[in-house]
């Protein structure tokens, strides 16, 4: 009997142990388990965070590119765009804000009223691409050759936000580009700039009347949007901000309006307030070169013209926006 007992026991034993690392597989399978779930719900959180797009190596630091609200297109950029004539544009209103290029001997007027809604067109100046680009938390109007190491791309809005500033994004590569920085954040095409091309930021009674044959963008965009609305009422003469930035300079209001100069790697910012003191154009000295300098306090606009004659692109901003991307930035002073 007690050989029997134990042989009885010694089995038990035995499977006792076969079960108990059956056991020990079985639970430790099922953390794995949890550890992939966890890990594909968290990359799939951080995607849907992103709008879908990879920041897990950026030029910029990750923890300043915020979410602005909409996903990605849901401020839709136009591709298509329509024009009308001058005389047609009868919803503009002679203080309304306008973005306007001249370029291979056409002329276009975009609408800020229109941009406030898409921030972005695609478009073409005969056979050449060109993408407007409109940020309207930072003020800023800049318009871009649309091609990449020769390869047309047409451009898309994020969703994202860095420095308060539309990232852009290209549907060829995916790429997030600043519109400020002028350059690819992240994606396969980090690293590459922009070349900004000269546009004028004024008002639509100036540029009627310096461009009497000038194209529209017509409000016939292909969506239904109230464009006698703007969606940032009362945001230009607000102080307050919707976004962190990296770097806020008290010095003026945040939303005075300045025309930024970049010289390579220098940076140069003139505040409407200081040129508003002075009556007349005048020659400035930055990087080196010798630039003249024109104000029109009645359009509140500017431009930039070099030795030969020719226009600068530069890029008019409220004074928060461009300091906060360039805060090294020397600035004009009518008085000095």
């Amino acid at each position: 009997m007690t050989l029997n007992l134990f042989l009885s026991m010694s089995g038990s034993l035995k499977n006792w142990m076969i079960i108990r690392t059956d056991l020990t597989h079985l639970f430790s399978a099922f953390l794995t388990l949890i550890l992939l779930n966890s890990l594909f719900l968290n990359k799939l959180f951080a995607s849907e965070e992103n709008n879908g797009f990879d920041l897990d190596n950026t030029l910029i630091p990750r923890n300043e590119i915020f979410h602005g609200g909409p996903q990605r297109d849901g401020i839709p950029s136009i591709d298509s765009p329509k024009f009308i004539k001058l005389k047609q544009a009868q919803f503009l209103a002679k203080n309304d804000r306008i973005l306007g290029i001249d370029r291979h001997g056409i002329q276009k007027a975009y609408p800020i009223r229109i941009l406030n809604h898409h921030e972005i067109v695609n478009d073409h100046f005969r056979d050449e691409a060109i993408v407007i680009t409109y940020c309207p938390l930072c003020g800023t109007g800049m318009a871009f050759r649309a091609t990449i190491n020769g390869k047309k791309m047409t451009y898309g809005v994020s969703g994202l936000l860095y420095n308060s500033d539309v990232l852009l994004y290209d549907r060829q590569t995916e790429s997030l580009w600043s519109q400020i920085m002028s350059q690819a954040i992240s994606g396969p095409l980090k690293g590459e700039k922009l070349r900004q091309i000269t546009l004028t930021h004024t008002t639509w009674a100036d540029w009627s009347e310096r461009y009497p044959d000038s194209l529209v963008l017509s409000t016939d965009t292909g969506y239904q949007r109230d464009y006698t609305r703007s969606p940032y009422s009362g945001y230009e003469e607000d102080s307050s901000l919707y976004f962190q930035v990296s770097h806020l300079d008290r010095r003026y209001h945040p939303k005075e309006l300045v025309i930024g100069l970049t010289i390579g790697d220098h940076q140069k910012v003139y505040p409407f307030k200081e040129l508003s003191k002075l009556e007349t154009a005048f020659i400035d000295t930055f990087a080196g070169q010798a630039f003249r300098v024109e104000f029109d306090a009645v359009n509140r606009t500017g431009k930039i013209i070099d030795t030969h004659g020719r226009e600068i692109p530069t890029t008019i901003a409220y004074w928060f926006a461009w300091m906060a991307f360039y805060p090294q930035s020397e600035v004009f002073n009518a008085s000095q």
